[in-house]
C-alpha cells in the first residue's frame, strides 16, 4: 500500500491492521485518528485531566483557563503521552509552531516555553539546559500573572508567528496507551 500525497514513493510497511473476518486491511493511522475521535475533543480533554489528584484537576484548568485567556486564537494541541499530560499552544496546528505549552505530570504543573533558550531571562526563573527547551515550574495560576512570567510569555509570542484571532477546539494529537501514573501512591 502507498501513500498518497509529498510521501507517494514511501510504501506504509507495517501500518496496516490485520484483516479479521474478510474485513480489509486499513492503516493503522486511519484506524487510530478514527477511534480517538469518538469523542469530542473537549469531552476528551476532561478525561485526560480527570486522571489526575483533585487538587491538580483544579489547577490544570485554572492555567488552561488562564493561558486560553492570554492566547485568544491559539491552536491547543494536546498530548496525552508516557511522562507527561501536555496542551501546547502555537498559531497553526503543526507542533513545530508551538510557543509554549502546559505540562502535567502526578504532583507536578509547569509552563515550557519551545524555544526557551533563545528568550532573554534576566532574573533566572527559566530551568533546563537543553539546546532548545526551557521551563518554569508552577505551583497555580496565578504564577502566568507575575510579571518575570509575562515578560517570558510576551518574549516568546513576539519570536513566533502571530496568532490569529477565533477560538478553535483542542486538537487531540496524541494519546499513549501505556502511561505512568497521574496520581502519586498513597
Amino acid at each position: 500500500m502507498m501513500i498518497r500525497g509529498p510521501m507517494s514513493s514511501m510504501p506504509l510497511f507495517g501500518l496496516l491492521r490485520r484483516p479479521s473476518s474478510g474485513r480489509l486491511a486499513r492503516p493503522l493511522l486511519e484506524y487510530r485518528c478514527r477511534r480517538m475521535t469518538r469523542r469530542a475533543p473537549e469531552q476528551q480533554l476532561k478525561g485526560f485531566i480527570a486522571k489526575f489528584e483533585p487538587r491538580d484537576q483544579t489547577r490544570i484548568r485554572a492555567c488552561r483557563k488562564a493561558l486560553r485567556q492570554r492566547l485568544p486564537g491559539a491552536f491547543e494541541l494536546v498530548y496525552d503521552n508516557y511522562n507527561f499530560f501536555v496542551i501546547g499552544y502555537g498559531p497553526t496546528e503543526r507542533p513545530s509552531d508551538a510557543v509554549l505549552s502546559l505540562t502535567a505530570r502526578a504532583g507536578g504543573l509547569g509552563l515550557c516555553f519551545m524555544h526557551g533558550a533563545r528568550l532573554p531571562d534576566p532574573a533566572g526563573v527559566l530551568q533546563g539546559s537543553g539546546n532548545q527547551t526551557r521551563f518554569i515550574r508552577l505551583e497555580s495560576a496565578a504564577d502566568l500573572r507575575q510579571p518575570v512570567v509575562e515578560a517570558l510569555i510576551k518574549a516568546a509570542l513576539a519570536r513566533a508567528k502571530p496568532l490569529l484571532p477565533g477560538r478553535t477546539q483542542p486538537i487531540i494529537k496524541s494519546v499513549s496507551a501505556k502511561q505512568r501514573p497521574r496520581r502519586k501512591p498513597a
